[in-house]
């Protein structure tokens, strides 16, 4: 009986038979990441903490954009 699997046996798996299933969630996680970064340099005058928002879209992929645009994108009046 053995009881510790170690990467010896991810040889033998087929990545490419799980991308049909990944690919979909990699896509609209790029997509989300994309929009939201291209939302806050172009309203980067009206925004607050663009630095903080722009490293939390990149490190944290799918909640980042998410959490940007829940929270992040309500405008600071310039006047």
């Amino acid at each position: 009986m053995k009881l510790h699997y170690g990467f010896d046996e991810l040889k033998d798996f087929d990545f490419m038979a799980l991308m049909p299933m990944l690919l979909p969630f990699i896509a609209i996680g790029t997509l989300l990441v994309l929009i939201a970064l291209i939302d806050v340099f172009r309203h980067r005058a009206t925004r607050k903490n663009v630095l903080v928002w722009t490293c939390l879209i990149f490190f944290v992929p799918t909640l980042g954009p998410i959490l940007y645009f829940v929270l992040g994108r309500k405008d600071d009046v310039k006047i």
